[in-house]
Formats: C-alpha cells, sequence, structure tokens
C-alpha cells in the first residue's frame, strides 16, 4: 500500500520542491498539496489523506489550528510538523492537538520520505534530544492531575516501559534498562499505547504528567 500524502506550507517554492521530491519514491502514492491551513482542512475533509506534512507558522489558520482540525475531520491521519526551527512552543502545542512529532526544513529528501512512512505506520519522529526538550516543556508547563488509577490499565512490566517512554528513552535504552530483546520492548510498547488509547510514544510523555504519573517541578 503507498501512502497518500499533503504537504501544507505557504511558500510556493518550498511546497512544491517538497511534492517533486516525495512523487518520486515508490512508498508514496499520491501527493497533494495545500497553501494554508483553511485548505488542508477543506482538503481532508474531501479526501483521505494518510500523511500530512504541516508547515507550523502560516498566516490566516496556522499549523497548530490545522493539526486540531485535521485531526478532528480524519482521526486516523498522521500529522508530521515541519519547521525552520527546533523544538519550540509552537511545535509543542501542534504535539499537544495530535501531532506525531517534527522535523525541521533543512531535512532531506529520503528522511522526509521516512518520515512519513513513519508516522504512517503509528510511530512518533522526533530525536532522543527533541524528545528529552518535550519531557522539560511538559513537566515545566503541564499541572498534574489525579494519578490514582492511571497506571492500572497496564501490567508491572508495560508500566515500566510506560514510564521509560515518559521520561524520553529509547527502545534501546529500555531494553537495556529492563534486559529484555529490542522485539519486546516493541510489542510492549505497542501495548501501552493501545491500552493508554495515545497515538504514539510522543504523547506517552504528555499522558504521563496530564494524569500525574510524573509531576511537574515545584
Amino acid at each position: 500500500m503507498t501512502l497518500r500524502v499533503l504537504i501544507v506550507d505557504d511558500q510556493d517554492l518550498f511546497r512544491d520542491a517538497i511534492a517533486v521530491v516525495l512523487a518520486r519514491d515508490p512508498r508514496i502514492g499520491e501527493v497533494a498539496t495545500a497553501a494554508s491551513g483553511g485548505e488542508a482542512v477543506e482538503h481532508v475533509r474531501a479526501h483521505a489523506v494518510d500523511v500530512v506534512l504541516m508547515d507550523i507558522r502560516m498566516p490566516g489558520m496556522d499549523g497548530i489550528a490545522a493539526t486540531r482540525e485535521v485531526l478532528s475531520a480524519r482521526p486516523s491521519t498522521r500529522v508530521l510538523v515541519l519547521t525552520t526551527f527546533d523544538l519550540d512552543e509552537y511545535v509543542y502545542a501542534a504535539i499537544r492537538e495530535g501531532a506525531s512529532g517534527f522535523l525541521t526544513k533543512d531535512a532531506g529528501a529520503a528522511e522526509l520520505a521516512d518520515a512519513a512512512v513513519a508516522v504512517a505506520r503509528g510511530d512518533a519522529v522526533m530525536s532522543q534530544r527533541a524528545t528529552a526538550a518535550l519531557v522539560g516543556f511538559v513537566r515545566d508547563g503541564v499541572p498534574a492531575g489525579p494519578a490514582a488509577d492511571a497506571l492500572a490499565v497496564l501490567s508491572p512490566r508495560e508500566r515500566e516501559v510506560a514510564l521509560a517512554l515518559a521520561a524520553g528513552a529509547s527502545n534501546d535504552d529500555i531494553a537495556r534498562q529492563l534486559f529484555l530483546s529490542e522485539n519486546t520492548v516493541k510489542t510492549h510498547v505497542k501495548a501501552v499505547l493501545a491500552k493508554l488509547g495515545v497515538p504514539d510514544r510522543v504523547h506517552v510523555v504528555i499522558w504521563a504528567y496530564e494524569s500525574g504519573v510524573l509531576r511537574p517541578r515545584g
């Protein structure tokens, strides 16, 4: 199955260049473009889209609002934020709205295509350094909620995996910490996401602080 990708950016040259690059990848079957957040929402309402590559800063409806509207219209669609900056409050806000990660706009063609495929299969796209920064954003900015039953749906091993994910650990890190094979870790991660009802590991970080499983500093 090939992917249907929508590229959203208000810069014509960048948007069209990315479309040409992605159209050459055999894993990507359809490439559409939109010049604004509003146009992107209209397209997703009218057409099935697997992955949206979303510019974060656009006039009118920005990438944050567009992410929220796109996922409201088609929850199965994955959104990957494109930004000229590293993780900041705008990217963080888009992730809070459901985006599955971000890439900077200087990413290479192969990296963009690989990222689209990754988010389509349910993975998050974010470097370990960026995940650590996300931990800081959430820890410092989210009021803790009640934690009493937040972990009750998970098995003891899944709880260990969930807490490691919330700390920004990679699968390799978790395998070493818990003395598990990487395949076993992947199985546990999949179970954790399903039981918590979150789309990817990035949102486990947000879940952990919003539910009170981890507490903000102070």
